[in-house]
């Protein structure tokens, strides 16, 4: 479970620095719905970083299985779609990649669907 580790720590990292981004360079130049949606970003990721940090947790302290790894994969997937979808979408004023968005939020879902089998079967 250690290769969840070390990306849960860089994303909430990234998700740090992301939100102060945001309120410093991105304050005033975007409208306030638009500055929501990046902060719904950044909150998102910062949610699902520290689940990937949890899910290595689990993965060390608990056995290790494929359901906290497809778990993991998914919290990933999903901050990449999710998030990332809704960065670009703010950054670069594209609007297709709303599209993307809620294929990132089924990732999350399934992250967390995967995440409590995974418990509910190690307890």
């Amino acid at each position: 479970m250690k290769p969840f580790l070390v990306p849960g720590a860089v994303a909430a990292g990234l998700a740090v620095a992301a939100g102060a981004f945001g309120a410093h360079a991105l304050a005033g130049r975007l409208t306030p719905e638009r500055l929501a949606v990046f902060e719904t970003a950044v909150r998102y990721q910062m949610y699902h970083a520290l689940a990937l940090l949890f899910v290595g947790w689990v993965g060390r302290t608990l056995e290790a299985s494929t359901l906290l790894t497809g778990a993991g994969g998914c919290f990933v997937a999903g901050m990449v779609l999710f998030s990332g979808s809704l960065y670009l979408l703010v950054l670069t004023d594209t609007g297709w990649l709303g599209a993307v968005t809620p294929v990132g939020g089924g990732a999350f879902l399934a992250g967390w669907a995967l995440l409590a089998w995974a418990l509910v079967r190690s307890v």
